[in-house]
Order: C-alpha cells, then structure tokens, then sequence
C-alpha cells in the first residue's frame, strides 16, 4: 500500500507547479494558488503515510522523480516549454533512477 500512497503523492506533486504556472496569470491568479496549495498538501501526506514503510531516501528521490518527469511532460504538452532529444533523455535517467530505486529496495 506504500508504494501506491508514493505514486499518487508524484502524481499529486506535478499539481503544484501546474498550479504556480496557472497563478503567473492574472484571471488565473487565485484559483492557480489555490490548487498549488491544496496539491501540495495532498502529495506532502501522501508522502508521510508512504515514508512509514519506504525508507526516507528512496521514497523521496521517487516522489520527486514522478513529479519532476510528470511536470516535464505537462509543461511540453500544456504550456509550450522547449522539447529536445536531450531534454527527453534527461527524463529517461530520471525515470531509470526511479526503477533502479524501487528493484534495489
């Protein structure tokens, strides 16, 4: 059950900064803030609870890998950031990392 609480709280952790990005524009100031901060709390305990029987160090470099390639995919996909063959293999070692992490444990 702990590696599912660690997968949603990624998942939840890619919200916040869609969130932050959403706040850059006026009409979406608030209702941007506002969904950065409950998505933040939710992967935050959702975090918590997996930590009781994921170690510190690889529930953390997992939760911030679903949510850096999570983040990485939306900001391509939604908001027009930059898209390159390195800036994609950059994720694949990101994600390869996360494997690793979790058939090591």
């Amino acid at each position: 059950m702990s590696w599912l609480y660690l997968v949603l709280a990624g998942l939840f952790e890619i919200g916040w900064p869609v969130g932050l990005k959403m706040a850059q524009e006026p009409a979406t100031r608030w209702t941007g803030i506002i969904i950065a901060i409950v998505f933040m709390g939710l992967s935050g305990f959702l975090l918590w609870l997996a930590q009781r029987s994921i170690p510190m160090g690889t529930a953390y470099a997992v939760w911030t890998g679903i949510g850096a390639a999570g983040t990485f995919l939306v900001g391509i996909l939604y908001y027009g950031d930059p898209s390159s063959l390195a800036r994609y293999l950059g994720v694949l070692l990101i994600i390869a990392g996360v494997i690793t992490l979790k058939l090591a444990h």
